[in-house]
């Protein structure tokens, strides 16, 4: 946003307009001012807090606002606390108006919500079982209206088509912000309850320690993607003609392990192992992995050392799981004709056998030293040819329905791996399978 284009400065301060009139009735309002301005720092403390350490929103005070005060008053909450949080991109006055703007527009949505449902009257009186509806329609709110706000400015301001920007949006946001809803609706219950505002804001300790645990899974699920980049951009930095093959691999045997309906984080690892499977490729002379023309015997043999290579470098590293099979295993063949132990059928992970089918198409689909592209449709055909010597049917299967079905046409750009459907190019005359190394 640093070059804003005009539509998006509109977009904002239409936004910011609509936010002033929530705040209007403040100076109407009989409210304790005291809760407004705790609030208000802690929701402060808390996003300064999250932006250092944690992902996310310090959802639960601002929740906490909406159940304990007027919708004004609570959308005055959110104002301060995004005022006075940081912000790390330019241009900061407009990122951190945006921001304001659209939280003080969703809060006091949500509080009028909450209030419309009954919700006050329940916190008043500690009946939590009747503040919940209330409260689910608070949340429901907030998230729909941060929705539509987040999408629209994508729209302005990064250019991201209409029918993309909105696109898991609201599902994304739905399931941490009711969490952090319920943590607000037992601050608000406790506020006004005999033991009053000190034993709310201990609700907070919990909720600190699981976002706590929370960020140190992500710091070190993105470890394990900086470990796992480093070691491919080695082996498309040694091997030029592969360069993107390794991505490009992942995403087949993502498509694979979905269409065979894995669960979500074995289709995590079993894109691990289609981006990992090469990378033994390290350990072999680069002379051989460039060599131009084919290989001789001898040095078909070097190179066929490759899987071996990768499983001792990716030995260590626990949370690769069934990945590190595939990395050893992933040349094997079901009529035990492969390499590097001549395994046969069953013998062969699972997940083995399906990155050597993602491996085969691609190799097929992509120029190499030794042999051009050949169009989708006749690689297709290819592995069925192959199925139940070479490759395992059912993976073999799941991959010409997904391709057939959503296209195959992935661009690997310097920032990662992207893909967009198309429907596959027509077929011409068929060959045979070339040689992957």
């Amino acid at each position: 946003m640093e070059a804003v284009p005009a539509g998006a400065r509109a977009y904002v301060a239409c936004v910011v307009g609509g936010a002033l009139l929530c705040l209007l009735p403040l100076p109407l309002l009989r409210t304790p001012w005291w809760a407004v301005a705790l609030l208000a720092v802690l929701y402060a403390g808390g996003e300064w807090l999250a932006l250092r350490r944690f992902p996310g929103t310090f959802y639960p005070v601002l929740l906490a606002g909406v159940f304990l005060l007027p919708p004004p008053a609570a959308a005055l909450v959110a104002l301060s606390g995004a005022l006075l949080s940081p912000v790390a991109q330019r241009p900061a006055r407009l990122r951190r108006a945006w921001r304001a703007a659209e939280l003080v527009v969703a809060v006091w949505a949500a509080g009028r919500v909450f209030w419309a449902l009954g919700g006050r009257d329940a916190v008043v009186t500690s009946d939590v079982a009747h503040a919940l509806g209330p409260a689910a329609g608070a949340v429901l709110t907030l998230c729909a209206v941060l929705t539509v706000l987040d999408g629209g400015i994508l729209v302005v301001a990064e250019r991201v088509p209409a029918r993309r920007a909105w696109r898991g949006l609201f599902l994304r946001s739905l399931a941490p912000v009711g969490v952090h809803g319920l943590a607000g609706l037992m601050m608000a219950v406790l506020w006004r309850s005999p033991y009053g505002a000190v034993a709310a804001l201990l609700v907070l300790l919990p909720m600190g320690v699981s976002w706590w645990a929370f960020a140190q899974y992500h710091r070190e699920r993105g470890a394990h993607q900086a470990t796992i980049r480093a070691l491919v951009q080695a082996v498309d930095i040694k091997d030029r003609y592969t360069r993107g093959h390794s991505e490009r691999v992942g995403l087949a045997s993502m498509m694979i392990a979905r269409e065979l309906g894995m669960d979500d984080e074995r289709v995590e690892v079993l894109r691990f192992a289609g981006i990992l499977h090469d990378v033994g490729k390290l350990g072999v002379p680069t002379r051989l992995l460039r060599k131009d023309g084919p290989l001789t015997p001898e040095e078909r043999r070097v190179i066929e050392l490759h899987p071996e290579y990768g499983h001792e470098m990716v030995r260590g590293i626990s949370f690769l799981g069934e990945a590190r099979a595939a990395v050893l295993h992933h040349h094997e063949r079901l009529d035990g004709s492969g390499y590097p132990y001549g395994l046969a059928g069953s013998q062969i992970p699972e997940s083995a056998r399906v990155v050597a089918v993602a491996d085969a198409f691609d190799a097929m689909t992509s120029n190499r030293s030794y042999s051009r592209a050949r169009p989708v449709p006749l690689a297709l055909e290819e592995l069925e040819r192959c199925a139940g010597r070479q490759f395992d049917p059912v993976m073999v299967a799941a991959l010409v329905r997904v391709v057939r079905r959503s296209g195959w046409r992935p661009v690997v750009t310097a920032d990662g791996m992207r893909s967009r459907s198309v429907p596959p190019p027509a077929p011409s005359v068929p060959g045979r399978t070339g040689a992957n190394r």
